[in-house]
C-alpha cells in the first residue's frame, strides 16, 4: 500500500551516514516534527543533523490526511474531561502557534495550501451530544467554532461543530520544501541509516549507534513517531494505532471542507487537487490498534463500499494507511525521555493530529534547547504531575499489552506446520518449541522469528499491507522481516532455507 502523496514527490534520495562524524545535536526521523526541529536549530545556529532509517516522509507525515486545523474530532472534550479548560486553552495555543509557523513558512516557500473549513460531525442522531461537548470545549478555549445544525452532504450528517479558515495541503511538497532548506544552511540528512542504540561516550558525548557505523552528538532528538529508546517506557503510555485512507475520482461534487465524524466508525474525508487538475476525494477511518485485527484487508473493503454508497460514481484509485500513537493521558509527551535530562529529548503522541502537533513540539523542543521554552510546554511535557490521573488508563492500555502477549504464546501450543501459505497470505505456526511466522508473497514463501525482537510479542499477519505487527506496541515488519516502523530496532530473525512443508520436517 503506497500513499497518494508518494506518487509524484519530488524528493532526491540522499546518501546514508558516513561512521565518525560528530554534530551539536543530532534530531532521529525526518517527517514533519523532525525537519522543523532540525531547521529552527540550524536557523539559531546549532550544528545539527537529521537521521533516517528510510527516507524522507517515508513515516506517518507521507501518509496522513494533511488536515492543518485546530478543530480536531473530539479531542478538546477528551482533553477536556481529563485535564480540565486550562490544558484545552494551552493545547489550542499550542496548535494555534504550530498552525502559525507552517502557514507562515507555505507561503514564503510556495508549498500549495488550501484554506477550508473543518468540521466534526454527528454521522447519527445518538453523535449530536458529542458535538454539542466539542462545541462547548472548543469555545471555551477561545476557538470562533460554530455549531451547524444540518448538513446538506451526500453522506449522513445530523449536524457539525464548524471553524472557518483551516487549512489542507500536499504533505510531501511541505517535506521536499523543509528538507531542502535545511540542507541549504549546511545540515546533513543522512537517509537509509537506522539508529538501534544510544551509549555514552567520552566527554559527555553520546555515541549513536546505527546499521552503517557510529555518529557522536551531544543532544539527540527523538522523532521517531515512538521514541525507539526504551528508557522512560513511553511504549507503555501509547497506543499505537493504525488506520485507512482510499483516494478516489469522482463524476459528483466533492464538498470542500474537512470532515471527521464524532464517533465510530470514523469517517474522515477532504478534496485534493489531483494531477490532472480535477479534484479527487480522500476518505479515511476503519482504524484499529495496531496488530490487533485478524481481517485488515476487509476494513479497507468497507471504507471503499461506504464511499461508493455515498459517492455512486466513486471510483477507487489508491488506498493506504498511516501510524499514530495515541496518548493514554491525551496530551503529547515533549521533553526529556528521562526526568531531569536534557541531552536526550522526544516528541509523541499527537492522537493522529500531527500537522499542528509536530510544529508545536518542535517549537518547545528548540526552545527547551535554547532555553526559552513557549508558555504552554509544561502542558506538553513529557513528565508532568498530571499524569498521575491517568494511570486507570495507563493500567488498562497495559492490561491489554499483558492480553495480547499470553494470547500470542498460547495460540501458537497446538500448531504444527503446514502446507505454504496461499499468495498474500501469513500465519503463525510452532517448529519445535519456536514461534515461527511463514507467508507467501509475490511467489516466494519465506520463514522468519514471530517473535517481535522489542518486548517478545507474537506477530500477526496483516493481509492489508502484508506485513508482520506486532499487538504489544506497534512494531510492524515487511513480510521478510525486515523491520517497518515501532520502538523495536531490530528486523524479525530469518529461518535460513527454503520453506520445509510438513512432509519433510518433523515436530
Amino acid at each position: 500500500m503506497r500513499s497518494l502523496w508518494l506518487n509524484d514527490a519530488e524528493v532526491p534520495a540522499r546518501l546514508r551516514l558516513t561512521p565518525g562524524l560528530r554534530f551539536d545535536t543530532v534530531v532521529i526521523g525526518a517527517g514533519l516534527t523532525g525537519l522543523v526541529t532540525a531547521l529552527l536549530l540550524a536557523e539559531s545556529g546549532v550544528d545539527v543533523a537529521v537521521l533516517e532509517s528510510k527516507r524522507v516522509g517515508a513515516g506517518t507525515t507521507g501518509a496522513s490526511t494533511a488536515k492543518v486545523s485546530l478543530l480536531q474530532g473530539i479531542r478538546a472534550q477528551r482533553i477536556r474531561g481529563r485535564h480540565g479548560d486550562r490544558a484545552v486553552s494551552d493545547y489550542v495555543e499550542a496548535n494555534r502557534e504550530g498552525q502559525q509557523w507552517l502557514l507562515r513558512y507555505c507561503a514564503e516557500h510556495s508549498v500549495p495550501v488550501q484554506r477550508v473549513p473543518a468540521l466534526t460531525y454527528a454521522q447519527s442522531k445518538a453523535e449530536m451530544s458529542a458535538v454539542q461537548r466539542e462545541y462547548e470545549a472548543t469555545r471555551a478555549a477561545g476557538l470562533a467554532t460554530t455549531l451547524v445544525e444540518e448538513l446538506d452532504m451526500p453522506f449522513p450528517a445530523h449536524g457539525a461543530v464548524r471553524l472557518d479558515n483551516q487549512a489542507q495541503l500536499d504533505p510531501m511538497a511541505l517535506l521536499a520544501s523543509l528538507a531542502a532548506d535545511i540542507e541549504s544552511r549546511g545540515a546533513p540528512i543522512f537517509e537509509s541509516t537506522r539508529a538501534k542504540g544510544v551509549h555514552s561516550g567520552e566527554h559527555d558525548q553520546l555515541v549513536i549507534e546505527t546499521e552503517h557505523g557510529d555518529l557522536v552528538a551531544r543532544t539527540i532528538i527523538l522523532a521517531t513517531g515512538t521514541p525507539i529508546l526504551d528508557r522512560g517506557g513511553f511504549f507503555a503510555r501509547l497506543t499505537a494505532e493504525r488506520s485507512y485512507l482510499s483516494a478516489f475520482r469522482v463524476a459528483e461534487p466533492i464538498p470542500h471542507g474537512m470532515f471527521i465524524s464524532a464517533g465510530e466508525p470514523t469517517r474522515s474525508l477532504r478534496y485534493t487537487p489531483g494531477p490532472d487538475g480535477a479534484e479527487l476525494l480522500l476518505v479515511g477511518g476503519n482504524g484499529h490498534v495496531v496488530g490487533r485485527t485478524n481481517a485488515a484487508s476487509r476494513r479497507v473493503d468497507e471504507l471503499i463500499a461506504w464511499t461508493q454508497r455515498c459517492f455512486p460514481t466513486a471510483e477507487p484509485l489508491q488506498s493506504w494507511s498511516a501510524q499514530d500513537y495515541h496518548p493514554v493521558d491525551e496530551l503529547p509527551y515533549v521533553g526529556p525521555l528521562l526526568p531531569g535530562q536534557n541531552h536526550i529529548l522526544l516528541a509523541t503522541g499527537y492522537a493522529k493530529w500531527g500537522l499542528t502537533n509536530g510544529i508545536a513540539a518542535a517549537l518547545a523542543l528548540v526552545g527547551r534547547v535554547n532555553g526559552k521554552p513557549p508558555q504552554w510546554a509544561d502542558t506538553f511535557a513529557s513528565w508532568r504531575p498530571s499524569e498521575l490521573k491517568s494511570i486507570p488508563a495507563a493500567v488498562f492500555a497495559n492490561s491489554s499489552v499483558a492480553q495480547q502477549l499470553s494470547f500470542g504464546w498460547l495460540r501458537i501450543l497446538g500448531t504444527g506446520l503446514g502446507a505454504a501459505p496461499a499468495e498474500g497470505s501469513g500465519r503463525v505456526q510452532r517448529h519445535g518449541l519456536r514461534p515461527t511466522a511463514v507467508c507467501t508473497v509475490d511467489g516466494a514463501t519465506t520463514e522468519v522469528s514471530a517473535v517481535c525482537p522489542h518486548l517478545g510479542g507474537i506477530v500477526r499477519w496483516n493481509d492489508a499491507e502484508q506485513s508482520w505487527d506486532c499487538p504489544l506496541h506497534g512494531s510492524r515488519f515487511a513480510a521478510d522481516g525486515t523491520l517497518l516502523e515501532g520502538p523495536a530496532t531490530d528486523s524479525l530473525t530469518p529461518i535460513a532455507g527454503p520453506f520445509p512443508g510438513p512432509e519433510s520436517r518433523q515436530l
